[in-house]
């Protein structure tokens, strides 16, 4: 079984440190990974910290997957020794309900695996995430890079990407749209881009009056200090989209009012606790509210061939392991433009 290093958290309160473990042999369609990057969410953080609740412990975060493939069983098709792979969110799913069927493995009936603090069915422990220097995956869940993106800017794609990439499709935004993004960070970010490049209109939504520059930069025609009321007024009934990526608590109702009748908002941000939803600006104009996870894996393919096809990716912070703690108390306070990725060569 190969060894793999790694940084854990080992208590809710505790910060995170060198861990090491065991990794599984290859079966027949297991794809073995020397991860060269990995992706800082939110979610590792509040996952570490037992903020969601059911962390076992100890916790090896990390689902925005970089690296090159070291190893395959005897079974795999995809992939060969010296390939650039990825994996994001899930490493498993039932793979035979209705949703698995329809390529859509994050909406999985029957229970999905997450790459980090998921059930083990190999081990019979929990699954170990990125922070760490190797991870054995089912070939079903390795995704192809595209070999002209900076491997570093692209890990937070496997995350950050897919999520706001996801809704964007979904709902069909493109060229003649009035786009409104809420929020300018690690997932805000990566919407701005992907609903310019899909040919939208896009406005920034944004209690910061200092983001509007940079905004405009990632791609923004338009940016909204949702904090003056006048700017907010002007743009009532007047969008046809509106992404809402904060995962702190906001007035969701306020920004209902700026849709144009029947159109909907989509929340891909996950507060810690309940957001309160006013009823009339819903009823006044039958609009909508929907969320969304994540992706699938054809879904995901396709997000990192367009990406490459673009040339799209993250902006970044690249930090060493030692550094997680660190950037753990930064991205509380917002301190990155826009996610951190680790460089996990620093763990060797």
């Amino acid at each position: 079984m190969p060894s793999a290093k790694a940084y854990a958290a080992h208590a809710a309160t505790s910060p995170l440190g060198p861990f090491s473990f065991q990794r599984r042999d290859p079966q027949p369609g297991d794809v073995h990974i020397e991860i060269l990057y990995c992706g800082v969410c939110h979610s590792d953080l509040h996952t570490a910290r037992n903020e969601w609740g059911g962390t076992v412990y100890p916790c090896v975060p990390g689902h925005e997957i970089v690296g090159r493939v070291v190893r395959v069983g005897s079974g795999v098709k995809k992939f060969k020794p010296g390939d650039l792979a990825a994996v994001g969110c899930l490493v498993d799913s039932c793979r035979t309900c209705a949703s698995c069927r329809d390529g859509l493995e994050q909406y999985c009936e029957s229970g999905f695996v997450l790459t980090y603090n998921g059930p083990d069915k190999h081990s019979g422990g929990v699954t170990y995430g990125g922070y760490s220097d190797s991870i054995v995956v089912d070939e079903a869940f390795v995704l192809r890079v595209p070999t002209n993106l900076d491997l570093a800017a692209a890990a937070p794609l496997l995350c950050a990407g897919i999520t706001t990439y996801s809704p964007l499709r979904h709902w069909g935004v493109g060229k003649g749209q009035k786009v409104g993004v809420i929020g300018l960070g690690g997932l805000g970010h990566m919407a701005v881009k992907f609903a310019n490049a899909f040919g939208a209109h896009v406005v920034m939504i944004t209690t910061s009056p200092g983001k509007a520059a940079d905004a405009r930069r990632l791609g923004a025609h338009e940016v909204i200090i949702s904090k003056d009321p006048e700017q907010m007024k002007r743009h009532h009934n007047s969008f046809d989209f509106i992404l809402d990526s904060v995962s702190a608590q906001h007035d969701v109702g306020a920004y209902l009012e700026l849709l144009k009748r029947d159109a909907t908002m989509v929340v891909v941000g996950v507060p810690e606790k309940p957001l309160p939803l006013a009823m009339f600006p819903l009823v006044l104009g039958r609009r909508r509210v929907a969320g969304s996870l994540i992706g699938g894996l054809p879904e995901t393919q396709e997000m990192l061939d367009f990406c490459g096809e673009r040339g799209i990716a993250c902006d970044i912070e690249l930090i060493p392991i030692g550094r997680i703690n660190e950037a753990y108390e930064r991205m509380l306070k917002s301190d990155v433009k826009y996610r951190f990725v680790i460089d996990m060569a620093s763990l060797k």
